[in-house]
């Protein structure tokens, strides 16, 4: 029986476990979100949160006492790449500098088509993530759509965007016809009659 064991083992070694929660803690950082599995998803959370809590009390601590430097540290044993702790120390530390805790938000996006792995997204609050953001703004005139409020906007507003992506699909690949492919099953092989009886 497992009881009170704290964590998940995720079917891997510790080895194996903790690099990948520090290869998906340093791609959370860097991008501000992530799509994986709802176990690994809430594996992350706690990982990622810790990360920010000694970055912020590093930013608070100031230089003078080396508080800061200790932060780095401990925070570069977790994140071998130097621009993400560079980021994490200077923006988003800061930016959570009010904030009690809570600084991620983990979005079920529904069912993985392979093998029907339940998916989550897991974004940083503050940084909702939209993926035509840059497309609209470089195509210019459209404005962004205004934020959606609160967790169940924000469900709608994630599940647009996977749907959008597939009417996009449907109503740009208007090159392929469906007259033009033929109809499942409407190649008929040639059947050789069986002889009867015999070996």
């Amino acid at each position: 029986m497992r009881h009170r064991v704290a964590h998940r083992k995720l079917g891997r070694v510790t080895e194996h476990r903790i690099a990948m929660l520090r290869n998906q803690a340093t791609a959370l950082l860097r991008h501000e979100h992530l799509t994986t599995t709802v176990p690994r998803a809430k594996e992350l959370r706690p990982f990622v949160e810790r990360l920010i809590t000694i970055a912020k009390r590093g930013v608070a601590g100031g230089e003078k006492n080396g508080h800061a430097l200790t932060a780095r540290r401990l925070v570069m044993q977790d994140l071998q790449d130097r621009e993400v702790v560079t980021k994490l120390f200077d923006t988003l530390a800061p930016r959570f500098a009010e904030r009690p805790g809570g600084y991620t938000r983990l979005l079920r996006i529904g069912y993985r088509k392979g093998d029907s792995a339940e998916i989550a997204q897991v974004e940083l609050v503050g940084s909702e993530y939209d993926p035509k953001a840059k497309a609209k703004t470089e195509a210019g005139g459209e404005e962004p759509k205004p934020k959606a409020k609160g967790v169940g906007g924000r469900l709608r507003a994630a599940a647009e965007r996977l749907r959008g992506s597939k009417k996009d699909e449907a109503e740009g690949g208007g090159s392929t016809n469906k007259a033009t492919k033929p109809a499942k099953g409407s190649a008929r092989r040639a059947t050789t009659p069986r002889k009867a009886g015999g070996s």
